[in-house]
Parts: structure tokens; C-alpha cells; sequence
């Protein structure tokens, strides 16, 4: 699912630049979005800027607790490609170059880059993913988390 801020703002502003996944979560300067699919709960968001990324919160995303520069940050850390961020004034962000693939132990594969990814859905395109390797995963080619529940090792 994708989503496209709507509403009436200039030229340049966050809602002018780029789509983003999942539900948006939005604050003034800021738009976070969340893909609940994409995500393997690496805990680097809530780990990083817990009054922004509260689970015991509804909505447990609230990016106007902290600078939007430090909502980038973290946002930019998580591994799984499910958070992305997009702020007022600011170009998109751009991918790793050379593409860099991290195995993670008994895990997925971490991948940065200009990434083109094809899904059942179709093609995708982003900066971040993280994907199976266990073969289990009900998300393919993303990672879901399975790999925990069944025991997956290298």
C-alpha cells in the first residue's frame, strides 16, 4: 500500500516530493510513514527516539517530540526499509552507493542501495529492505520475522 499526503501546500514542501509506504504519520516540517509489513521489529526506532516511536502509544508514531532532523536519523537507521521519512524542504533519501548487502546472523538480508524490488504486487522501488532467507516468510521476498518463530539458523 502507498500513500500520498494530500491537501493543498506549496511547492516543495513534504507533500510535493515523493510517495510514501504505509500509514503517514505527520507533524509540522514532517511526514513519517510506517509499512507494518516490512517491518522485523529490530527495535532501532524505539530504541533511538523512544518519545517519538511509542508502543504503549496511540498512534504509537509521534515525530513532533523531536527535531525532525533526529526523526531523519533514526528513521534512516531502520534496517527493513518499513520506516521512511520525508521533510520539508529536504530531497528524499538517496541510496547507498556501492549497494551494500549485510547477512544478518540467522536472519534476513540487509540491503542499501538503488534498490528495484520485485514483489507479487509488482516492482518496488527503495533505498532499504530487508529479505528472507529462511524460505518461511508470508511477505516475500521480505523478511517477516519467521525466521525467529521457527527456529531458523544458518
Amino acid at each position: 500500500m502507498t500513500h500520498t499526503p494530500g491537501g493543498t501546500t506549496p511547492p516543495g514542501s513534504v507533500s510535493d516530493q515523493a510517495m510514501l509506504y504505509g500509514r503517514a504519520y505527520t507533524a509540522p516540517g514532517v511526514i513519517v510513514s510506517y509499512d507494518a509489513a516490512r517491518c522485523i521489529h529490530a527495535r532501532v526506532c524505539v530504541q533511538g527516539l523512544p518519545q517519538v516511536f511509542d508502543v504503549s502509544a496511540r498512534p504509537w508514531i509521534q515525530p513532533q517530540h523531536a527535531p525532525a532532523l533526529e526523526v531523519q536519523a533514526v528513521v534512516h537507521r531502520c534496517p527493513s526499509g518499513a520506516l521512511h521519512v520525508l521533510l520539508d524542504g529536504a530531497a528524499p533519501e538517496q541510496p547507498d552507493v556501492p549497494t551494500r548487502i549485510t547477512p544478518y546472523p540467522d536472519g534476513p538480508l540487509g540491503i542499501r542501495g538503488d534498490l528495484r524490488i520485485v514483489t507479487p504486487a509488482g516492482e518496488v522501488q527503495d533505498v532499504r529492505a530487508t529479505l528472507c532467507r529462511c524460505g518461511q516468510s508470508s511477505n516475500k521476498p521480505y523478511c517477516d520475522g519467521t525466521h525467529t518463530r521457527v527456529g531458523w539458523k544458518e
